[in-house]
């Protein structure tokens, strides 16, 4: 495998093609290998199902197959995958249960962040090729989920754990190559999404029809025990979807780009509605590259196999147990919690999971620096954090204290949520500009462009409107309050554009 040259460290094999399509090698080399991984996925699920060969197989062909799939993509640089996976792993034998969440929550960070600032400052700044931090971005998540899954099997009393967290407990230690697999099979190398490690084993092992027909359903359904659902249907209409997404994003997001909102010209001379249409519709179309990689990704895993979520109430097969996104809710979100609730659905729930709902002090806070961590170093996304607090603070105020009255008639609703989708859009579209432009200055000039006008109107209407009672906390994780278990969802605006902002934009740029 050819590498190095034309700037980027992985494999330089599909240059000629590259350069026929104007594309970048390192987007061809990611489209490539996600849509080899797809092909690999189907043969996977044919060839080596879990009926027809043993889990040791599965675990070591599907680790196999991730590895050469980032060094394609990555270069000599695929091998901090395996070094930090090997380093948690090992501090989680020697430390033991009890406190190997803590360890591995500290080492997979600080790796993570020692990769993302020699990046930023031995490449270009700003410049997103060949970003192996990108993938490196998932593992953390499934490294530091797995080791508090552990300790909450292996560790704690059952009664002192919530309902997610005693399903979601592992009772016994996984061997290397399972840790290795769940790291970096080839289903989620390059473009994740993290999922429970159960859920994981339970797809390996072939046992994913029992658990999830009895989870979904509370009872074995009639149609459970027929035959295994197929994911044809599903996975075509997510290619379908990213068929859309791509050619959108190869055609429209070009004609509206977001550093465009920052032009002297533009700013000076266009009014304020031609602002406004401008800041949605550029931050519209930074949008499908996510949709493309993501549902790229879930269809990848449910070509495997991967993704069945038990059946719904008519008894059709649901293939949404790692979607990463629903776009129709997204587009047509009336509050950030429903953006949220929507968007990056795996990063929020691991947000909650390993952070908010065991900080027993300040937990938004908390949760707000973790994103910051987990993101990288550009000051862009800080600034993204910092203007999601009181977006979101406000977001809150707002519906808490005025959607009551809009509940009385069909006409008065759907005055509510036009009203509150244009909000909605237009702040989080303010909100994440940032996100894009990286850079302090630039991020300060398209804020003071705007007069920090969307600030201060923030920050007015929490100091204005009575805010609801918070809930006392209680330092028993297993009565933690339903209010504290909803907020993560709104404050974790900063995922708007998310754990693939620096992969995904191999596709090219943002993740």
């Amino acid at each position: 495998m050819a590498t190095g040259g034309s700037g980027t460290t992985g494999s330089t094999l599909l240059l000629p093609l590259s350069e026929a399509i104007n594309l970048s090698i390192d987007q061809v080399n990611f489209v490539v290998c996600q849509l080899f991984a797809l092909l690999a996925s189907v043969w996977f699920r044919l060839y080596l199902h879990p009926a027809k060969t043993s889990s040791y197989v599965r675990h070591a062909v599907a680790t196999l197959l991730g590895l050469y799939l980032a060094l394609f993509c990555f270069g000599w640089y695929a091998l901090h995958f395996v070094v930090q996976s090997a380093i948690s792993y090992y501090i989680m034998i020697i430390v033991g249960a009890g406190h190997m969440q803590k360890f591995c929550f500290v080492i997979a960070f600080g790796y993570l962040t020692l990769c993302q600032v020699s990046r930023v400052y031995l490449f270009d700044y700003g410049q997103y090729s060949a970003d192996f931090t990108g993938p490196m971005m998932i593992i953390t998540q499934k490294i530091t989920s797995l080791a508090f899954e552990i300790h909450d099997g292996m560790a704690r009393k059952e009664e002192h754990l919530t309902p997610v967290q005693k399903s979601l407990a592992v009772r016994t230690m996984p061997s290397l190559l399972e840790y290795l697999s769940y790291n970096c099979n080839f289903m989620g190398i390059l473009a994740g999404p993290l999922y429970p490690y159960k859920d994981y084993l339970a797809f390996i092992e072939g046992r994913t029809l029992h658990v999830k027909c009895t989870e979904v359903n509370g009872k074995g359904n009639g149609q459970c025990v027929k035959s295994e659902p197929s994911p044809v249907v599903p996975v075509l209409q997510k290619l379908f979807v990213c068929g859309i997404a791509l050619s959108f994003h190869l055609t429209v997001t070009k004609a509206f780009p977001v550093e465009y909102n920052i032009d002297e010209t533009f700013v000076t001379t266009a009014s304020l509605t031609s602002r406004v249409f401008y800041l949605y519709f550029s931050l519209l179309a930074a949008r499908p590259k996510y949709y493309f990689a993501w549902n790229l990704a879930d269809a990848i895993n449910n070509a495997a196999g991967f993704g069945f979520n038990g059946y719904d109430d008519k008894g059709n097969a649901r293939w949404d147990l790692i979607s990463n996104l629903n776009i129709v809710n997204i587009e047509f979100a009336t509050s950030f919690k429903m953006f949220i609730d929507n968007w990056n659905i795996q990063t929020a729930l691991w947000f909650k999971r390993v952070c908010y709902d065991r900080c027993h002090y300040y937990p938004t806070a908390a949760t707000f620096v973790l994103s910051a961590m987990w993101h990288g170093v550009y000051p862009g996304y800080y600034m993204t954090f910092l203007t999601g607090i009181p977006m979101t603070l406000a977001a809150r105020a707002i519906r808490n204290n005025f959607r009551s009255y809009f509940l009385k008639s069909p006409a008065a609703k759907l005055y509510y949520d036009v009203i509150t989708w244009i909000a909605t859009m237009i702040a989080i579209s303010y909100t994440v500009v940032p996100f894009v432009l990286l850079s302090v200055e630039s991020s300060l000039k398209f804020y003071r462009s705007w007069y920090y006008g969307l600030h201060i109107v923030a920050l007015l209407v929490i100091f204005v409107l009575p805010m609801k009672p918070r809930r006392k906390e209680n330092e028993n994780e297993q009565n933690h309050s339903k209010q504290k278990r909803l907020e993560v969802e709104n404050v974790l605006t900063t995922n708007s554009h998310s754990a693939m902002n620096n992969n995904l934009n191999q596709i090219p740029r943002p993740s």
